[in-house]
């Protein structure tokens, strides 16, 4: 279920925290994702990973793999799942940055949209993206995603204020797309 051709999710683990650890702390891949940016220690991610990711028992976090050489090139995560409400937010990040513009965001997003509605059949799952990140706002638009609101104002990034958008896709909305079928 976790997989689609080109890619495969395998849940994370401690062994990956020197390699997420290079990914928390690349300002390029992180300056459309985290709103906080900052350098962290080994010790700090590592803690992170320990506490936060691995420990939560309301997230789900995934290492996203190349199916045929096993290379891990980015995260995803459900976060905030609220099995009453049937709701989740999604996070995403493609660490490895020479596996941009291959569409691996969109392929590894729709497997986990798949696992979220028709394994843990959740009926809503959310994201909040930059303003400043038109790719990823393309994205999440082909992907089903409706605009929800927007944080006016909330990002500050080189000297200027952007927006947060809050965008949700519901299970209906993703089974109508045509992304799903991905492998």
């Amino acid at each position: 279920m976790l997989k689609s051709s080109r890619l495969q999710f395998r849940k994370m683990n401690s062994e990956d925290i020197p390699m997420y650890h290079k990914w928390r702390n690349d300002m390029e891949v992180m300056i459309s994702t985290n709103p906080l940016l900052d350098v962290y220690t080994l010790d700090e991610t590592k803690d992170f990973v320990e506490n936060i990711i691995l420990q939560s028992p309301s997230s789900k976090s995934y290492i996203i793999e190349e199916s045929e050489t096993k290379i891990a090139i980015g995260i995803t995560s459900l976060i905030n799942i609220d099995t009453k409400n049937q709701n989740a937010e999604c996070i995403i990040d493609i660490g490895e940055k020479k596996h941009w513009g291959k569409g691996y965001g969109t392929e590894a997003l729709s497997i986990l949209l798949e696992y979220a509605f028709l394994e843990l059949n959740l009926h809503r799952i959310s994201l909040r993206v930059f303003s400043i990140n038109e790719k990823a706002i393309h994205i999440y638009s082909k992907l089903g995603f409706v605009n929800e609101g927007v944080s006016r104002q909330s990002l500050y990034r080189n000297g200027k204020w952007h927006d947060i958008i809050h965008m949700g896709i519901l299970k209906e909305e993703f089974l109508k797309t045509d992304v799903r079928g991905h492998g």
